[in-house]
């Protein structure tokens, strides 16, 4: 029991003192484990990255991303100067405008850091959450890869080297508009139009949905005059000569959006008028593209940023159960806390693992994933790309998922003061958690093109060796159990019918799909430790 006190001299300083001076990286053996397994001959170098780029993530840029993550900071658009010329001026935290500098900096897309830097970098960078940075390097990397493919004109070449290595100090950044009124993840109904006159193609229409819209660069799908196919064009936000006038390359910043989560990020909509555009490929093959491309990497950023979010969000949950008492015990003593922290390390952990043995797979894919599912080539090959396919919509949805979960057990730790936003910075990674849900296809578009693609494949890949490829490492039973499933889920000919046994195929493929990427994660997991 304890007497009045009216000068409580309760403090948080012990707590608050291990969380400023917690190096991402170098604090973290788990995750140095991670580097050394998955990385293989290029671990010794990616330790090195790592390390020096987590001594400006870990304190510098953590401390401007929750600084610039106040609600009275949000970006806004200034439409119009003071001598009533239209600007559309998104106007951005400082601390926001100093740490994108820094990071972009990095060049981390140059073609001298390898991709095992990159990425190791990019998992540090993100345990920052959003903070307007997250989007807008995956939106550049994709913005990279799909010109290193195609870029074959002076404007595009330019371009990409502005992304990649930077021009006269200045490193670019992308973004992505594909999103239009009437839905996001169906980018072949698009209407925005591309027309082409004396060899340069114009934009005419809106997009609802253009996240990174301060960006200088975005990769845009619209339909060419009288086409019914999606083609991609990259779009400079000033003309050459206009950035420094304010001059906006023929479009209009109509509106900010109100966002729950990611709320740094500027999330416009836009109206293209004669917007100067480049094509990026064949124009009929716009839509595999950004599908095969540009998507993928923003899908696979979501597991590896929820990742980051978990292992964080993890952290300080156990440090401050074993600082904080209650009841005259400390509060990480008692079984239920225990036993919630022990899940919260089990998913931390899996998830990390689960994303890394994927990107490994990815790069060993020789020529990405190509678009189709059909090709001329051997049938080994052809399941490989198959299944990083697969594996890719299933990590998003899932990771995504867990991590909107462990955010919100994270915050349960914390009693009350797990929702206060200047408390600690769990409440801003539980509400980016949420869009991240949504973001590069919501889970049912993702459950029902991956249950279409198994069955695509039904002459040339079974369920059951699709299992035992993918859980390779896996005990038998477990590989027995789910090849059971997936043969029976996929034998049900679609996922459209209204019918009862529609839905009960549904409801069992969705806690199939979630059931099976944990354990894709397991085994990934068993291997690192």
């Amino acid at each position: 029991m304890s007497k009045p006190n009216r000068h409580n001299p309760y403090s948080f300083n012990e707590y608050l003192a291990w969380r400023n001076s917690f190096d991402y990286y170098a604090d973290d053996f788990f995750i140095q484990k991670v580097v050394k397994h998955f990385c293989g001959k290029d671990a010794e170098k990616v330790d090195v990255k790592a390390r020096q780029i987590s001594k400006k993530a870990s304190f510098r840029w953590r401390e401007l991303s929750e600084e610039s993550s106040r609600p009275e900071k949000r970006p806004f658009v200034l439409h119009y100067d003071g001598h009533g010329n239209r600007i559309d001026r998104i106007v951005r935290p400082k601390e926001i405008e100093i740490m994108e500098k820094e990071v972009f900096s990095e060049r981390l897309f140059s073609d001298s850091v390898i991709p095992w830097e990159k990425l190791v970098s990019m998992f540090i960078i993100y345990q920052n959450s959003e903070a307007c940075i997250a989007c807008p390097l995956v939106c550049t990397e994709g913005l990279v890869k799909i010109l290193e493919q195609y870029a074959d004109t002076p404007e595009t070449r330019h371009i990409l080297t502005h992304c990649k290595e930077g021009i006269d100090g200045e490193v670019a950044i992308g973004a992505q508009y594909l999103s239009e009124i009437h839905g996001g993840s169906d980018v072949a109904a698009n209407l925005l139009e591309a027309e082409e006159k004396n060899g340069e193609w114009r934009l005419y229409g809106k997009k609802f949905f253009c996240s990174a819209a301060h960006a200088d660069y975005a990769v845009v799908t619209a339909k060419p005059t009288n086409s019914e196919k999606v083609a991609l064009f990259v779009v400079p936000s000033w003309l050459p000569g206009n950035k420094e006038k304010e001059i906006r390359n023929g479009f209009t910043i109509d509106r900010l959006k109100w966002k729950m989560g990611t709320s740094e990020l500027p999330t416009a909509e836009i109206t293209f008028n004669g917007t100067r555009a480049y094509p990026i490929g064949p124009l009929e093959r716009g839509l595999a593209n950004v599908v095969g491309i540009v998507l993928t990497y923003s899908r696979l950023t979501v597991g590896l940023a929820a990742g980051a979010g978990m292992v964080r969000g993890f952290r300080e949950a156990k440090k401050y159960s074993e600082f904080r008492e209650a009841f005259g015990m400390k509060i990480g003593n008692f079984p239920l806390v225990k036993l919630q922290l022990r899940e919260m390390e089990l998913y931390a952990r899996r998830t990390s693992a689960g994303a890394f043995k994927l990107y490994r797979e990815f790069l060993n894919l020789e020529g990405g994933l190509k678009g189709g599912l059909t090709s001329d080539e051997p049938i080994e090959m052809r399941r490989k790309r198959f299944n990083v396919r697969e594996l890719i919509m299933l990590q998003k949805i899932t990771a995504a998922a867990d991590s909107t979960d462990i955010s919100r057990k994270a915050m349960s730790i914390f009693g009350g003061h797990g929702v206060m936003e200047d408390f600690s910075s769990l409440p801003r990674f539980y509400r980016d958690a949420a869009v991240n849900e949504l973001w590069e296809g919501p889970k049912n578009v993702l459950l029902t093109q991956i249950h279409n693609d198994m069955r695509r494949v039904l002459e040339w890949y079974p369920p059951d060796e699709f299992v035992r490829s993918v859980l390779q490492g896996a005990a038998r039973a477990v590989i027995e159990s789910f090849s059971k499933e997936l043969k029976e889920l996929v034998a049900h000919p679609h996922l459209f019918g209204d019918d009862e046994k529609t839905l009960e195929v549904c409801a069992r493929f969705d806690r199939f799909c979630t059931d099976f990427f944990h354990a894709y994660q397991d085994v990934a997991l068993a291997d690192v430790e």
